[in-house]
């Protein structure tokens, strides 16, 4: 349990860093640096993958020691069907379901979808990206390093 809470409070705080670092990034970008809207969220969503990827392999999934660049290339593209869902969120309720309103896409892109998309973000990163067993030498599949939470799993 102590193990569970404290990958959860790595991954959400390498998150929470990378999250500011996106949206300073995109302000400073699109207000001061004169950029287009879609060239500035593109190059702070690259900054900020870079800075949650390091978060979490420095970090959080430490002992899983990735090598190469497959592991940021598999946390760049889980990252992005992340955005993917977001949008995808906001695309059904403003187009799909009509509520238009600021709060309505407030609600569905940063609220709904960003729930939505944390929880994917997660699953993938240590099912696909931060893989116990690989590469230190520990049971193929566990988590912990004990008999119990394997990968992927939700119940333990």
């Amino acid at each position: 349990m102590v193990t569970a809470r404290r990958e959860l409070l790595g991954f959400a705080t390498a998150g929470l860093l990378a999250y500011a670092v996106d949206l300073g990034l995109f302000t400073v970008l699109r207000g001061p640096a004169g950029l287009g809207p879609l060239t500035a969220k593109a190059l702070s969503f690259a900054a900020g993958c870079s800075v949650a990827y390091a978060g979490n392999a420095l970090g959080t999934y430490r002992h899983t020691r990735p090598r190469g660049l497959r592991p940021y290339a598999v946390f760049c593209a889980v990252n992005a069907a992340g955005a993917a869902v977001q949008l995808l969120c906001l695309t059904v309720s403003h187009y799909g379901l009509g509520l238009t309103s600021q709060r309505a896409d407030t609600v569905s892109g940063a609220g709904i979808g960003m729930a939505l998309a944390t929880i994917l973000r997660f699953w993938g990163t240590r099912t696909l990206v931060f893989r116990s067993g690989e590469t230190t030498g520990r049971r193929p599949g566990s988590w912990t390093g004990t008999t119990g939470g394997r990968v992927g799993s939700w119940t333990g």
